[in-house]
């Protein structure tokens, strides 16, 4: 079952960020703070390296009950079993994805704007990522929504919007007036010296008042 809460503390993974630790231990540190649902990002491996990878995250994923996401790849989605996809704009397209994953799997859609939201929503999303909000190292090609946008599209598509993009401690109250479901974050826990204090920081954030 899909509870938008679980939406609150995104995860997205990237590797580059580790320095000689291990991915699973990182990801354990991140969930003991307070991160609601992992989303392995991988666009460099083969579908046989990324489903290796994708196994020890989602046994991490199971033993703390939180939903585990695989970034735009269907075959491997497909092939370990996971809690859900989330997919670009210029992937396969949200409404196949949709068909070939069921009814009950988690489907996420990164928008830009509400045309797009709206078209996700058609398509069979339960959430749609927007952004990028802030400027982000993470993804070169990036393009950048306002806060006005970001708004605008909580305001107006009924699913739960998670905002990506950028978003830290400096940053994340420009956030507070908006209905968004939750946040993504990459570098603001992977690039932490204290993972589980950073993922506890943000999520007093966002459940500050």
């Amino acid at each position: 079952m899909f509870y938008k809460e679980m939406l609150k503390l995104y995860l997205v993974t990237d590797r580059k960020w580790l320095n000689g630790r291990k991915l699973t231990d990182d990801l354990e540190k991140a969930i003991l703070g307070g991160v609601t649902t992992i989303q392995l990002r991988e666009k460099n491996l083969s579908n046989e390296e990324f489903i290796s990878i994708a196994k020890e995250v989602k046994k991490v994923c199971q033993n703390y009950h939180i939903p585990f996401i695989i970034n735009d790849n269907l075959e491997v989605a497909l092939a370990i079993n996971s809690d859900g996809i989330h997919i670009g704009q210029n992937d396969i397209p949200a409404s196949i994805v949709r068909k070939q994953i069921g009814p009950n799997k988690i489907l996420g859609v990164s928008v830009h704007n509400l045309k797009e939201a709206f078209q996700a929503k058609i398509d069979g999303a339960d959430y749609v990522g927007v952004g990028a909000i802030f400027s982000t190292e993470t993804k070169n090609d990036a393009t950048n929504v306002t806060l006005d946008s970001l708004k605008k599209i909580c305001d107006n598509i009924d699913l739960p919007v998670v905002a990506i993009g950028g978003i830290n401690l400096d940053n994340i109250s420009k956030l507070k007036n908006i209905n968004i479901a939750g946040i993504a974050v990459v570098s603001a826990i992977m690039n932490a010296d204290d993972i589980t204090a950073a993922s506890g920081q943000l999520v007093r954030e966002l459940n500050h008042d």
